[in-house]
C-alpha cells in the first residue's frame, strides 16, 4: 500500500470508530502506525496534550459526527473552510482534518526525535476552531474518478512525447494506475468505506507516485526550456487532480451518511 497522509488515516479511522466498526484502541493504533506517539492539544476541557484514544472520545462527546480531510497547498485551499488561522496552519502542514457536527479541526505537527540512526516520529495534533462552511473544491467520487482517468491519459501522452515517461519505473507506475481502475479495491481505507472510495484512493496514490517518479527522472528528453516547462505544465494538473481525488475518497464516508445512505459494510 502506498503511503497515506496522517490526516487521511485519522479521518478514515475516526469515521470507522464513530460508526462502530472499530474500537477506540484499534482506531488509535491504526492512525499512529509506525510513529512513536500521537497527542492532541487544544481540546476543550483539557489543560494539556492528551493521547489519541482519549482525544477521539472527547471529540465524540463534544458532538463530532464525522471527519473530513483537507490537503491544501499554496494557491489551492483544497478542503478548507476557514477561519484564516486554521487555514494558515493547514497550508503550512499541507494537510488537516475537519470535523462535522462540531466546529473543530486538527492540524498535525510532525517532529523527528532521537539520535541519528534511531529516529522516531512524534505527532502533535493542534485542535482549532473551524468555520461551518462548505469545503473548498472537493469533488464527488464519480467526478474524481473521471478526472483521474482523463488527467493521467493526457499527462502520459505529453510525458512520453518528451521522453520522460517512455521507459522504466515511470512507465510501470502509469500502467499500474490504469490497472488499478479496473482492479479490485484493496484495504486502503478503514472499515465501512465503500469499495469505490478505496478504488479511487488507490488510483490517486499511484498517480501521485507517477508524478513523483516523473520529477525524479530528471529532464529526460526535455532538453529545451520550453520542453521542460511543458513537462511541468503536464504534471501540475495531474498532481492537483490526484489530491482532489484523495480528499473525495476520505470524505466519502461522511458524504454517504449526510446523503441519507448508510456506509456499506
Amino acid at each position: 500500500m502506498l503511503s497515506q497522509p496522517r490526516s487521511g488515516l485519522l479521518a478514515a479511522w475516526g469515521n470507522a470508530l464513530l460508526a462502530g466498526f472499530v474500537s477506540p484502541d484499534d482506531a488509535a493504533l491504526a492512525v499512529v502506525g509506525d510513529d512513536a506517539v500521537h497527542r492532541v492539544e487544544g481540546l476543550p476541557g483539557e489543560t494539556g496534550p492528551v493521547g489519541l484514544t482519549l482525544a477521539l472520545g472527547r471529540l465524540r462527546a463534544l458532538g463530532v459526527t464525522g471527519y473530513r480531510v483537507a490537503l491544501p497547498v499554496p494557491g489551492h485551499p483544497l478542503g478548507l473552510s476557514g477561519p484564516p488561522e486554521f487555514n494558515g496552519r493547514a497550508l503550512e502542514a499541507e494537510e488537516a482534518v475537519i470535523a462535522t457536527g462540531a466546529p473543530y479541526g486538527l492540524v498535525p505537527e510532525v517532529t523527528s526525535v532521537g539520535p541519528e540512526g534511531d529516529l522516531h516520529v512524534e505527532v502533535l495534533w493542534h485542535c482549532l476552531p473551524v468555520r461551518d462552511a462548505p469545503p473548498a473544491d472537493v469533488p464527488s467520487l464519480g467526478e474524481a474518478e473521471r478526472e483521474l482517468a482523463e488527467a493521467l491519459r493526457e499527462a502520459t501522452e505529453v510525458l512520453s512525447r518528451l521522453d520522460v515517461a517512455a521507459s522504466g519505473p515511470v512507465a510501470e507506475a502509469a500502467l499500474d494506475a490504469y490497472r488499478a481502475r479496473a482492479g479490485r479495491g484493496r484495504e486502503v481505507l478503514a472499515p465501512g468505506y465503500p469499495p469505490r472510495a478505496m478504488r479511487v484512493l488507490e488510483l490517486a496514490q499511484r498517480i501521485g507516485l507517477l508524478v513523483s517518479l516523473a520529477y525524479e527522472h530528471g529532464h529526460g528528453g526535455a532538453v529545451s526550456a520550453s520542453e521542460m516547462a511543458a513537462r511541468s505544465d503536464a504534471l501540475r494538473p495531474v498532481e492537483r487532480v490526484a489530491r482532489r481525488a484523495q480528499v473525495a475518497s476520505y470524505n466519502a464516508f461522511v458524504e454517504e451518511r449526510e446523503g441519507g445512505r448508510p456506509p456499506l459494510r
